[in-house]
C-alpha cells in the first residue's frame, strides 16, 4: 500500500484492499518498456479496484467525471450501477446513490485517476492523459459501452484511440495499447500482447483496427482459460452472468 494522499483516504484505501478480492497478474512480460494505454473489460467494480491495487508500475486510471463530484454522483451511480436491478429495488438504490456521493467523490479525487467527460472537457482528459504518459505512467482505460459484443465484453467506445494521435504530436512516439482481461472468479488479471498506433494511417481506420484487435485479444484470453463466470459490464442479476465458453 502506498502512502500518498490524506490520512483519511489512505485508511479507506486500506480497508478497500483488505476486503476486496486479491488478484494475481499474469502476462506482465507483455507490457512495453514505454508507457502504454492498458485497455480492459470493466467487470463492474472489480476492474477499477483490481487495477488500482495490482496494475504493475506507476499508473493512472480513467474515471467517469460524474463520480468526482458530489452533485453528479447520484444520477450517474444509479444509472450506471443499478438501473438494471429489479424495479422493486430501485428506491433503495436511488437512496444509496445519494448516501455514497460524498465518499465516492472523496475517493476518486484522491486516487490516481483522470476524470473523463463527455463534453468539451474531454480535451482536458486527453491532455492530462498525455501528460501522465509523458511522465512515465501507464494509463488504464475501460472503454466498454452498453452494446454487447459477445459473451465476454461489450463494444468499445473508440475515441480513446485519439490519445495516440495527440501523444505522437507531443512526443514523436507511437503509443501502444495493451489488452487486459480481468477475471474476478479466477482472481487473476491477464495482460496480452500490445498493438501499436500507426501515425501515418487514417484515423478512422486506426480506431477500428485497434479496437477490433483489443476486443478480439481480450475475448481470446478469456476463452483460453478454464471455465469460469464472466462478470459483465452491465450490473445485471448474477444468475444471468455468462460463462467464458459458449455452448
Amino acid at each position: 500500500m502506498d502512502k500518498k494522499g490524506p490520512l483519511t483516504y489512505r485508511v479507506i484505501k486500506w480497508f478497500v484492499w483488505l476486503f476486496s478480492p486479491k488478484f494475481k497478474v499474469e502476462g506482465e512480460e507483455n507490457l512495453p518498456s514505454e508507457p502504454t494505454l492498458i485497455v480492459g473489460n470493466h467487470s463492474q467494480m472489480y476492474g477499477p479496484i483490481a487495477c488500482e491495487f495490482y496494475t504493475p508500475g506507476d499508473h493512472y486510471t480513467w474515471c467517469a467525471g460524474e463520480m468526482m463530484s458530489v452533485k453528479t454522483v447520484p444520477e450517474y451511480a444509479f444509472r450506471d450501477f443499478w438501473s438494471q436491478k429489479p424495479k422493486w429495488t430501485h428506491l433503495f438504490y436511488k437512496a444509496l446513490s445519494f448516501i455514497i456521493a460524498p465518499l465516492a467523490s472523496f475517493i476518486f479525487n484522491n486516487a490516481n485517476t483522470i476524470g473523463v467527460f463527455r463534453d468539451a472537457r474531454i480535451l482536458s482528459t486527453f491532455k492530462t492523459t498525455v501528460k501522465r504518459l509523458k511522465e512515465g505512467n501507464n494509463v488504464v482505460v475501460f472503454p466498454e459501452k452498453d452494446e454487447k459484443y459477445n459473451n465476454i465484453i461489450y463494444n468499445f467506445q473508440d475515441k480513446f484511440i485519439d490519445i495516440a494521435r495527440l501523444y505522437y504530436k507531443k512526443t514523436g512516439k507511437a503509443l501502444s495499447f495493451t489488452p487486459l482481461y480481468i477475471a474476478p472468479n479466477l482472481a487473476k488479471m491477464y495482460l496480452g500482447k500490445p498493438i501499436t498506433f500507426n501515425p501515418d494511417a487514417d484515423m478512422d481506420g486506426e480506431r477500428d483496427r485497434i479496437c477490433k484487435y483489443l476486443m478480439a485479444e481480450i475475448t481470446e484470453m478469456a476463452r483460453s482459460l478454464p471455465v469460469h463466470t464472466v462478470v459483465p459490464y452491465r450490473n445485471i442479476p448474477k444468475k444471468l452472468y455468462p460463462k467464458n465458453k459458449e455452448g
